[in-house]
């Protein structure tokens, strides 16, 4: 088995290492990726993609059973669960083969298999337990994501307990289910599965629900959830599961006092950890800090020529930052001088829930809590033509100011497509825009993009329609 040389190799094809790849190919490194499952990783294969196909399809149930409000009649409507699942892995292998397609456009070189650092500047590639090949190049990129984290005691079992790969593969649809955990991976199932008609109760460890997310946002969130028939507890620990052949008994403590809740099924979405394992990390300079690779700011690791990004590399865990990452870590192996160190204070986040939740930057608590004396500004969707006309008139948007400077701090949004309408305020951030540019930027009318600009005029007195 020879061995073959490259400029780069990249360990993991997720939207992290397969961008990662195209970029240094495109600045003419010679490239290799190593990837031992799917091109496109978890987020295209099992994640944000396959994900929101099924969420499309719970916004269609969820219509389809409202729809007199909008004139129109319909008996009996009924879903094929066995089709909705299949559109869903249809779009997945599309996408995933749509990669592959990529890689083999720029010329980057595609391993099947597990690779495994193997000394200085050498990645060793097997498959099933054999030898594959043994690649050696000066710049090594980990990209091997991160997995589910697991319960002691709720561990997920593929049949009674989930996590996200069966939850996105039901062979039936639970008449009801428990869902752990209510951060964006939680939320987004627990609403798919309540708009698909099972009852849905949501447990959170923490004081309230989408934690990361600014307080406002996430109490208008838990108040929507409920209206909608979703069961939220918060401030509840999770003890322990029993299991019968069809059903679960979860017990959950708050302020000393347990109960048993009983449910068809059970989702574990109590976030992810890193897979540092069996990558060869052991003997090199890489730290790892609660299985996450220590990085800077252009992806660099303790070790040198060794380089980790994504998932791999820490919070926030999302398949955007993933990707800029790669291109930030490739452009400073490649000596380009316009590359600057990587930030996240410009990552928007979004939730895929109904509503849809949307936010980047600093909330007003953690805006608070750095110093900035805030201007704040709210503009409710009740107030705007679009949304009314859509039907989605429950839905809010915030600003965070900082009442020094004009610099926008923060931007929190939830209603109808916010996930579309966040870039905005991202732009506005890198562009560093002050609260002076957002008033004088025409907002094309009629469109929910309107409430942005009203948030904008809230947070100085100057609102005009609420």
């Amino acid at each position: 088995m020879a061995e073959q040389s490259f400029d780069l190799i990249v360990l993991g094809g997720g939207p992290g290492g397969y961008v990662a790849a195209i970029r240094a190919a495109q600045l003419g490194l010679k490239t290799a990726v190593v990837e031992r499952e799917h091109l496109g990783g978890i987020c295209l294969n099992w994640g944000c993609i396959p994900t929101k196909a099924l969420l499309r399809t719970s916004e269609i149930n969820h219509l389809l059973h409202h729809l007199p409000e909008y004139g129109f009649a319909a008996v009996d409507a009924k879903f094929d669960l066995a089709k909705v699942v299949k559109r869903s892995r249809a779009v997945a292998k599309q996408l995933s083969s749509g990669v592959a397609y990529l890689l083999k456009k720029h010329k980057v070189t595609v391993f099947d298999g597990s690779g495994k650092l193997a000394g200085k500047g050498t990645l060793a590639v097997e498959k099933d337990g054999k030898p594959v090949a043994t690649l050696k190049a000066p710049h090594i990129i980990l990209a091997t994501g991160a997995r589910a984290r697991q319960l002691p005691g709720i561990e997920a079992d593929g049949k009674l307990i989930w996590a996200y790969k069966e939850a996105m593969v039901p062979t039936a649809m639970p008449k009801s289910l428990l869902v752990i955990g209510s951060g964006a991976i939680g939320i987004e199932f627990a609403s798919f599965y309540l708009n698909m008609g099972a009852q849905v109760t949501v447990v959170e460890v923490l004081p309230r629900i989408l934690p990361v997310e600014d307080e406002e946002i996430s109490a208008f969130a838990h108040k929507a959830f409920e209206k909608q028939g979703m069961k939220i507890l918060t401030g509840v620990a999770v003890k322990g599961a029993k299991k019968s052949a069809d059903s679960v008994t979860v017990t959950v403590e708050a302020g000393g006092k347990s109960q048993d809740i009983t449910v068809d099924r059970v989702i574990s979405a109590v976030g992810i950890v890193g897979n540092v394992e069996g990558i060869g990390l052991e003997g090199t300079g890489v730290k790892v800090d609660r299985t996450h690779v220590v990085v800077d700011g252009y992806g660099r690791t303790g070790e040198p020529g060794v380089y980790a990004i994504g998932d791999l590399a820490g919070p926030p865990w999302l398949a955007h930052k993933a990707s800029h990452e790669g291109v930030v870590c490739v452009e400073k192996i490649a000596g380009r001088n316009d590359v600057h160190p990587f930030e996240t204070g410009n990552i928007p986040g979004c939730t895929y829930c109904r509503p849809q939740i949307a936010s980047v930057g600093l909330t007003e608590a953690k805006a608070k809590e750095a110093g900035h004396e805030v201007k704040v500004g709210h503009f409710p969707f009740i107030g705007n033509g679009k949304a009314i006309a859509m039907g989605e008139p429950e839905g809010m948007v915030k600003t965070v100011f900082d009442a020094k400077t004009g610099e926008l701090l923060g931007a929190h949004m939830i209603g109808a497509e916010v996930t579309e309408l966040i870039q905005g305020y991202v732009i506005a951030r890198e562009l560093e825009s002050t609260e002076v540019d957002l008033m004088h930027t025409v907002f094309p009318h009629p469109t929910i993009s309107e409430t942005m600009h009203e948030a904008v005029l809230d947070a100085y007195g100057r609102v005009i329609h609420f």
